[in-house]
């Protein structure tokens, strides 16, 4: 299978809490990047390479990028599921998200992030992703 078709996603559930709601009842806009951040936790786990792994690998892996679209407001105590998908792990990690209402299935938000691999010890930015990336995906992928 070529790695054009290959796909990784994942998905994971959180539920919006009272402290990320505002006055009127709204999640502010802000926690949608927190959501992100449970969806990609999730996806990293998929292919065993989450944020300990990456320290442990010698990378770290800053985001660079966001892109957010809000589509319709999620509300205290609604259950929501976050579609993640690696679009890219080549040069980057290009990771897309979509927030989706648990028991509607209507979409809330989609966006993506984009994180660089940083050598922890020279910090210096890498141009491509370190062969660990690769072995990972590839364990994953040849089950």
């Amino acid at each position: 299978m070529s790695r054009a078709a290959k796909v990784l996603s994942a998905s994971a559930t959180v539920e919006v809490a009272f402290h990320d709601v505002d006055a009127m009842n709204i999640c502010w806009h802000g926690n949608y990047l927190k959501y992100f951040e449970t969806g990609r936790a999730a996806l990293l786990r998929t292919f065993d390479y989450d944020y300990r792994e990456m320290q442990a690998s010698g990378y770290l892996w800053p985001i660079v990028e966001a892109h957010l679209k809000y589509v319709r407001p999620a509300v205290y105590g609604q259950q929501l599921d976050v579609r993640t998908t690696l679009l890219e792990y080549e040069n980057r990690l290009k990771i897309s998200y979509e927030i989706v209402d648990c028991a509607s299935g209507e979409r809330l938000t989609k966006g993506y992030t984009i994180q660089v691999a940083i050598d922890a010890a020279t910090q210096e930015l890498q141009f491509v992703s370190p062969p660990v990336v690769f072995d990972k995906l590839e364990r994953v992928w040849s089950r």
